[in-house]
């Protein structure tokens, strides 16, 4: 689980497919080891429970409030990035210097905004629905839930994403058509020059 992070230090997640409570506990850990994490596709993270169950539980969370002055909190957040910075603040100690700091190396987004969409993405086995939810059970997608309780960005984030594909799409086509080319030149070189030098190198 430690080893996915160690490799670099900025780590991008893809969100999909993740369940937001495994992901933030796992995240949350790594943030206070000192890493620097970033969650994209926020909006396609997954929480087991239905629809209905876990709008019911928004409705009692959103009851949740100041009798005087609301406006002093505590805030109800609705976008799907949001929900995922509140859920794992809880598992951060966030009152002290230390927990802040830790806070402070998280970014979520919905949607994969530049720089992020041109780096390597990760997963979390240990927090993967195909791996830790059995597969009859409900579950909800968290954008859906974000649409449900007031979030509008649902077609926005849809339609950017949309472009963002056909992008990777060309570019991908574009990087197979370079290794075929440079394959094939290896393949053709004359090397019976050099051959000689580079056979007792291991080459």
């Amino acid at each position: 689980r430690v080893s996915l992070f160690i490799m670099c230090d900025t780590v991008v997640i893809d969100g999909k497919g993740h369940l937001l409570g495994r992901l933030a506990s796992i995240v949350a850990k790594q943030l206070l080891l000192g890493k620097k994490v970033v969650v994209v596709r926020c909006e396609a993270l997954i929480i087991s429970g239905s629809l209905t169950r876990n709008k019911v539980k928004y409705a009692q969370f959103i009851k949740k409030r100041m009798n005087t002055n609301p406006g002093r909190g505590p805030f109800h957040f609705r976008s799907p990035a949001r929900i995922f910075w509140r859920t794992l603040r809880g598992m951060v100690p966030h009152k002290t210097v230390r927990g802040q700091m830790a806070m402070g190396r998280l970014a979520a987004f919905e949607g994969i905004p530049a720089p992020y969409d041109k780096k390597k993405r990760l997963v979390v086995p240990a927090a993967l629905k195909s791996l830790r939810l059995r597969a009859d059970r409900n579950f909800t997608v968290l954008g859906e839930l974000s649409k449900e309780v007031g979030w509008g960005y649902t077609d926005l984030v849809a339609k950017l994403e949309a472009q963002r594909k056909i992008k990777e799409q060309a570019f991908y086509a574009e990087k197979k058509a370079q290794i075929a080319l440079k394959s094939k030149a290896a393949a053709s070189a004359d090397l019976s020059a050099v051959s000689g030098v580079l056979a007792p190198l291991g080459y």
